[in-house]
């Protein structure tokens, strides 16, 4: 297990991580019916911090679009994005659906669609009840009590508050000196904590933490699921002891795939969701910042309130810190 090397006692008594035992669910320090972890760390105070910094003169847009045929989580069968169109100029001027008539349709020009997707798709948070361990989520909820036919009854994404933080890019691409890291390319301690010095900044409690692999260069080839490079369990432990209130990456899934381990098949999701209290970002496009070495940002992402969701879209930007 890592040992964080940034963090102080009266640190610690604030960060999830450090009630952590390994493959069983942390029950949380912020209480019984805390469903959020450590997005709690978040308040006035921060959000003011944050905000008197940002250099809104730049601001970076980090989500991908949605798109038909575009890059997603297939593994486990879930369904791809689809859209369609519900209604067309000329589909009403034949079929009439509000019952308006002829002149009216061909006066006003009606065009509606709809969307079907995976809640995991594109650039979306996983929330605390996305994984656990042993039938149970973060803080002692259990599949049994609180899951339903439809939905969870706790820890959904309704429950996330917007996040305005200090975010931090950790350019692990760059930092090897290349375009894309090798496929399944695990990033731990070293990688992390060699990205802080090339880049001479520290994390805080309180960070998003953003890990550029590269992948993006990617997209949107089929090519960005595969053999994705990530964070191991390793990497995500240093990140959550050292006070990230999120992590995510530009990857699929945040995490190196395949994963090493023989059981547990997603080691960094069960740890940071379930252990440590971090909900994840995943599919962020990190390109345009990884290009003007902006390392240090003012963060601002808020996700669709999809009640009782193991995730949901977002719509992430960052603006640089002014000095």
């Amino acid at each position: 297990m890592c040992v964080a090397c940034y963090v102080d006692a009266a640190t610690k008594d604030k960060i999830i991580a450090y009630n952590a035992e390994f493959h069983k669910v942390t029950k949380s320090p912020f209480g019984k019916n805390d469903q959020i972890g450590m997005l709690n760390l978040i308040d006035g105070e921060s959000r003011s911090a944050i905000l008197s910094r940002a250099d809104a003169s730049k601001v970076f847009d980090l989500s991908v679009d949605h798109f038909i045929g575009m890059p997603g989580w297939f593994g486990a069968g879930d369904q791809p994005y689809q859209i369609w169109m519900t209604h067309t100029p000329a589909g009403e001027i034949v079929d009439d659906s509000m019952k308006k008539g002829l002149e009216a349709n061909q006066l006003v020009a009606y065009s509606g669609d709809g969307i079907s997707m995976y809640t995991h798709c594109g650039t979306h948070i996983d929330t605390l009840n996305h994984f656990g361990y042993n039938g149970k989520i973060f803080n002692e909820f259990s599949a049994k009590d609180h899951l339903g036919s439809r939905n969870w009854n706790v820890a959904g994404p309704e429950l996330h508050p917007p996040i305005f933080a200090r975010g931090v890019l950790l350019d692990v691409a760059a930092l090897h000196g290349v375009d894309v890291l090798p496929p399944s390319h695990a990033i731990g301690e070293a990688d992390l904590k060699g990205c802080l010095a090339h880049q001479n900044i520290k994390l805080n409690l309180g960070d998003v933490v953003l890990i550029r692999t590269g992948q993006m260069r990617l997209w949107p080839d089929m090519a960005f699921v595969s053999n994705t490079p990530g964070i191991n369990r390793e990497g995500a432990e240093f990140l959550a002891k050292n006070g990230a209130i999120m992590v995510g990456a530009d990857n699929l899934t945040v995490e190196q795939t395949p994963t090493p381990d023989p059981l547990n098949f997603f080691p960094v999701h069960t740890y940071l969701l379930a252990e440590a209290g971090v909900p994840l970002l995943e599919m962020v496009n990190l390109e345009e910042m990884s290009q003007e070495r902006c390392y240090e940002f003012a963060f601002f992402g808020a996700c669709i309130k999809l009640r009782g969701a193991t995730g949901a879209p977002m719509r992430p930007v960052a603006m640089p810190l002014s000095h």
